[in-house]
């Protein structure tokens, strides 16, 4: 979103305040064209002869935005059954869509196998289990390799006490499991967090899953997760993926050399391709000074964009409607019985009650983790491409949040609805 003449635009031209005039708030907005440079960005930066981009889609499952990571060449990686099952939905390809589940039961990953997808396993057991049960069906394994990466605690997976991946120290153990059920590997993968912002702390990672390469005889891919940093202020830091991208390509193609066969690069990015190509706009309901703060209060919360309370997660906050207004500092709130603090003595243009605020960089990790507190209804979801606006998720209504409920009156029970216990 770029500001022209004292207007914030889409790409194309695209008017944010015509969106929500026409579309309503809150409102998820997504700019396709940010999509498709940051996924031609990437394809473009590791010089391999096999690499492969896998759309994490738990950033955001939106089907629409899967089928068009689909149309541009991406795969599909997927942490649950019903990931998998919406990608077969789009039209991914079994073969290009793999299963990483975590602490799941073995049922899981047997209907994983029957619908024909790749599979990564993190557990020992559950490797026992696979290859009691599948000895023939090559499977992945997800490796913790013991560094400390991600941009606090909560995005950060691959350090010691993490619940992610088998230990690097346990690989002898995998090794005998392997060795004993016939099992087939044909893929490691790791995964150490996400905004990551050293890339050295990448590259080491990726030496300790190489050098664990060498006990395998057949593999096909090495997946080195994602976590790469992207841009959440002005002059922020972020991953300089071009340079990063020619220095691990550079030590894989080696490898691939002394391992004597070219192994297939893959890469499972999310926020990386969704971030900043999202927005998540709302409107103040309510300027509300205190003897210490002034609150702009919205109509939205926690409920919608959880980001910021999760993780504490710095988004930043534009006045949509008067961005050349003076500016002023402003606590940004939403209207749940929670403390859903979104931004913190934020200096924000002048803001009017019935404005509408924008926050960057909402594209992944957003709408995916809303949901119904407080009986609210999830917002709608819009595309833009090309100037033109799609929409690609309607805005829910109550009968939306009542649909699965039945209705029972316990103190008079009526005979029909009485379940197993009589």
């Amino acid at each position: 979103m770029t500001l022209d003449n004292n207007r914030y635009l889409l790409s194309g031209g695209v008017d944010p305040l015509e969106l929500v005039e026409y579309y309503g708030s809150p409102l998820y907005v997504y700019d396709a064209a940010i999509i498709e440079r940051q996924y031609k960005r990437m394809d473009s930066a590791f010089p391999v002869p096999r690499f492969k981009i896998n759309y994490a889609c738990k950033a955001n499952a939106n089907i629409s935005i899967m089928k068009l990571l689909k149309n541009l060449g991406a795969g599909l990686d997927a942490v649950s059954i019903n990931e998998v099952r919406l990608g077969l939905h789009v039209g991914y390809q079994a073969k290009d869509i793999t299963f990483t589940p975590n602490c799941v039961a073995m049922d899981e990953i047997a209907l994983a196998v029957r619908m024909g997808v790749r599979i990564n396993i993190d557990s020992i057991s559950i490797l026992e289990q696979f290859g009691d049960a599948f000895a023939k069906v090559p499977v992945g394994i997800r490796i913790n390799p013991h560094i400390m990466a991600g941009g606090n605690s909560k995005i950060s997976t691959g350090h010691i006490d993490s619940k992610f991946g088998i230990s690097i120290h346990q690989l002898p153990h995998v090794l005998k499991v392997v060795e004993t059920t016939g099992l087939t590997i044909d893929g490691l993968h790791m995964h150490t967090g996400s905004d990551i912002l050293d890339s050295e702390v990448f590259l080491q990672a990726a030496e300790i899953l190489l050098n664990v390469a060498t006990n395998f005889d057949h593999l096909d891919y090495i997946d080195f997760g994602s976590g790469f940093k992207v841009p959440y202020k002005f002059n922020d830091i972020e991953t300089d993926i071009e340079d990063f991208g020619q220095r691990l390509s550079g030590r894989f193609n080696e490898f691939c050399r002394e391992y004597g066969k070219e192994l297939k690069l893959v890469f499972e990015p999310g926020k990386f391709l969704l971030s900043q190509a999202g927005y998540f706009l709302a409107r103040v309901n309510v300027v509300k000074p205190t003897p210490s703060t002034l609150f702009a209060g919205l109509d939205t919360g926690l409920n919608h964009f959880i980001r910021p309370m999760f993780y504490n997660a710095f988004h930043r906050v534009e006045n949509l409607s008067h961005p050349d207004g003076k500016p002023r500092i402003y606590t940004v709130v939403g209207y749940i019985c929670e403390t859903d603090t979104f931004a913190n003595n934020r200096k924000i243009a002048e803001v009017h009650e019935g404005d509408t605020l924008c926050f960057f960089n909402a594209g992944a990790y957003g709408f995916a983790m809303a949901s119904n507190y407080n009986s609210r209804c999830r917002p709608a979801e819009v595309m833009v491409y090309k100037g033109n606006d799609y929409l690609i998720r309607e805005r829910e209504k109550l009968d939306d949040i009542l649909k699965n409920q039945h209705e029972v009156d316990v103190m008079n029970p009526a005979k029909e609805l009485a379940g197993k216990t009589k």
